[in-house]
């Protein structure tokens, strides 16, 4: 039961992240800082899962049905946002699918090897799920027109966002997000692993 519960918990955990990375206030206020740091956050929310399942059931495919049930949960949610006024568009890509994919040809392709999962999975992952993110954003309506059209309060000086500096390390906000998701999903990877030792 603890195993399903977690299951359904770290699923639920990525549909909140993955809702914000297509949040209008952060898209427009932060620009690609956002997508960098969300696309980063829902790689390691995908892998840590998708391998606990994996190596849970032993089964080649089960992390992609892990993905599945992160992007039902996903439409969902957005569902009854979208029904509430907030300003999403329904449509959500399944972004998360082919990276999981990965993950399964992974596994089986090394026999089921937990440390070939852990390294392998873990980059592909991570290197690839930032650059399936950004056909995401391509679903969400205009950032700008959609902050004019959805006003909201002036922002105190705390949370007033600094400039993003992206550009100073990488031109290109799926590089960074890659380089860093490569490095950190191995590590969740491999807590995904070590979550099944309980």
């Amino acid at each position: 039961c603890t195993h399903y519960l977690f299951i359904v918990v770290v699923a639920v955990n990525s549909t909140l992240l993955t809702i914000n990375a297509g949040d209008y206030i952060f898209f427009t206020d932060w620009a690609w800082t956002s997508y960098t740091v969300f696309s980063i956050s829902q790689t390691l929310m995908l892998i840590v899962g998708a391998t606990y399942y994996l190596t849970f059931t032993g089964v080649p495919g089960t992390a992609t049905y892990y993905a599945l049930i992160m992007t039902v949960y996903t439409w969902i949610a957005k569902g009854a946002w979208f029904a509430l006024g907030y300003p999403y568009d329904f449509i959500v890509t399944p972004v998360w699918l082919p990276s999981a994919m990965l993950l399964d040809l992974v596994y089986w392709a090394t026999k089921k090897n937990k440390h070939s999962l852990i390294l392998f999975g873990g980059v592909l992952v991570g290197m690839s799920l930032p650059l399936f993110n950004m056909v995401n954003l391509i679903t969400v309506a205009d950032p700008l027109e959609t902050a004019f059209k959805y006003p909201r309060p002036t922002l105190p000086p705390y949370m007033t966002p600094i400039e993003p500096q992206v550009g100073k390390f990488y031109n290109s906000p799926v590089a960074l997000g890659a380089g860093a998701g490569a490095v950190l999903a191995c590590t969740f990877a491999a807590l995904g692993c070590k979550l099944n030792t309980w």
